[in-house]
């Protein structure tokens, strides 16, 4: 198993270094401002950590992010649970979900923006109501595919609905807890970057349109980078290791 997981993250570095390999090549063979190499992305995303700019407008982006995925989050697990758990009730709601899961990200944000005004809580509030709805959905699904005999046993035994909840019910989940939890971050960063180009003074969204305006193609790749970088990290060091932790039950 231990080799399994080394050779993996060989393939893993190897695939890295072919991707940046295939970008420098392709970039020395087209030689335009449209595709810089990575020499030069490397520079502009060095000059933007070391003058403060980047970790400024990150830091903002990444506040956003996790206050709107927690949110979205507690708020889609317990209406997810209710909604797999009651039939009447999930059968009231299930257009609800239908109608918000279609509606386009952009038109949401311009409605908060309009409703509340460009302020801080229309931003966190357009994310919500995008992820809030793939939250319930994943969640409800999980909830109805629960093993009835280990619920019924729960309640043979009288375990409290605390009880049932942690003993039962989050180990069952917590591989849809997981999927949504990867899947939103995924959804939300990309959102949030809508909204802060279109509402806010700051953030990398912000930054973004700006480079775009004066088609600054290394540096939109730099301030990509430099995010992808940062979520790549809270996979290794927080959501594989909440993951194994969950799962260290299982053989």
């Amino acid at each position: 198993m231990k080799s399994f997981f080394t050779r993996a993250r060989m393939l893993s570095l190897i695939s890295t270094g072919v991707f940046f390999l295939s970008w420098q090549g392709l970039a020395m063979w087209l030689n335009s401002p449209v595709l810089p190499d990575v020499i030069h992305v490397a520079q502009v995303l060095w000059q933007a950590i070391i003058s403060g700019e980047l970790p400024h407008h990150l830091g903002i982006t990444l506040m956003r992010l996790g206050l709107s995925f927690s949110i979205a989050m507690l708020l889609g697990c317990a209406f997810g649970i209710a909604l797999g758990r009651n039939q009447a009730l999930n059968a009231f709601f299930d257009q609800w979900l239908v109608i918000f899961l279609n509606i386009p990200a952009l038109v949401t944000i311009i409605l908060c923006y309009v409703w509340f005004g460009l302020v801080e809580t229309a931003a966190i509030t357009a994310v919500v109501i995008n992820k809030l709805p793939n939250v319930i959905v994943t969640i409800r699904e999980g909830t109805r595919a629960l093993d009835k005999d280990l619920l019924e046993m729960a309640q043979s035994f009288r375990f409290s609905k605390l009880k049932t909840l942690r003993h039962v019910i989050w180990p069952q989940l917590h591989p849809y807890v997981m999927a949504a939890t990867r899947s939103g971050i995924a959804l939300i960063w990309k959102i949030i970057l809508v909204v802060e180009l279109l509402g806010r003074s700051d953030g990398m969204g912000y930054q973004l349109h700006i480079f775009f305006q004066l088609f600054d193609v290394a540096s939109i790749l730099a301030y990509t980078i430099a995010f992808v970088a940062v979520i790549q990290l809270i996979e290794l060091l927080l959501l594989k290791p909440l993951d194994r932790k969950a799962l260290r039950w299982r053989r």
